[in-house]
């Protein structure tokens, strides 16, 4: 993105991030789910809403959009297999989006697995994922299958490994622990633990991350790695046939853990 754009995350309910993409005139708003916040965020600063983009159907990613648009009427950019009424501009990939009054384009990927439709922005270095790749984790798979969630994180363990990861939720100290009962010898894992607890501690967020770091460290992006394998089967007592067979049974732990 150009140096003069910022993305600042906008806390809301009890752990989302709702992403705010502006320089010192303009926004673009990722997933609002609560309205409340952004307005407020728009009127401090000053900032006129020039679009908002949808990641998936989900209530606390698109539940604010009504009064947002009903103070700003902007365009709204989102998945093209999810039925999201507000949405004026329905992408799949490989569409990409111009924002001009960011001087910003977008390239949209498909992701789903989290949601059949779900779809990431990706461009300037920075990745908005909305639920699929989680900072030391992965979304639950909601409506897609194993392969398909497995298959986009692949797809976003692609990119560049600079590139900042923008998630919607800050689960990491939980993602993080159960990453080192899966993986309790990853020296990287073991420092990232230490860093995020005493970011969390001192009431930062511990996102974007990127995907250097993610590949590193996060189970759901290593399951080719012979140790996540290995603990799958330890855990589940079944030697698991292939990648997907290891992502699959490593999610059903998460769902439990």
């Amino acid at each position: 993105m150009p140096n003069r754009i910022q993305v600042s995350g906008v806390p809301a309910f009890k752990d989302n991030y709702i992403w705010i993409i502006h320089d010192d005139r303009h926004a673009a708003v990722v997933d609002p789910g609560d309205a409340a916040p952004v307005l407020r965020f728009l009127q401090d600063r000053q900032l006129t809403l020039a679009a908002v983009l949808i990641t998936h159907h989900h209530a606390d990613h698109v539940d604010g959009l009504d009064s947002l648009l009903a103070a700003h009427p902007v365009p709204v950019y989102g998945p093209r297999n999810e039925a999201i009424d507000d949405v004026t501009h329905r992408l799949a990939e490989p569409d990409r989006i111009e924002l001009p009054h960011l001087g910003l384009t977008l390239q949209v990927l498909d992701v789903p697995g989290h949601t059949a439709g779900h779809i990431a922005y990706f461009g300037e270095g920075r990745l908005f994922c909305g639920d699929t790749l989680f900072a030391c984790g992965c979304g639950r798979v909601f409506e897609g299958t194993p392969a398909q969630m497995s298959d986009s994180l692949d797809k976003l363990a692609a990119l560049p490994e600079n590139t900042a990861v923008y998630c919607a939720h800050e689960y990491t100290l939980s993602n993080i622990a159960f990453a080192q009962a899966v993986e309790p010898d990853n020296a990287p894992l073991f420092q990232r633990a230490r860093e995020a607890a005493e970011t969390r501690r001192q009431g930062r967020p511990t996102v974007p991350s990127t995907i250097a770091l993610e590949k590193a460290t996060n189970p759901f992006l290593r399951c080719r790695m012979p140790a996540i394998a290995q603990a799958v089967e330890s855990h589940t007592g079944t030697h698991p046939a292939d990648t997907v067979a290891v992502f699959a049974a490593l999610r059903q732990w998460k769902n439990t853990f």
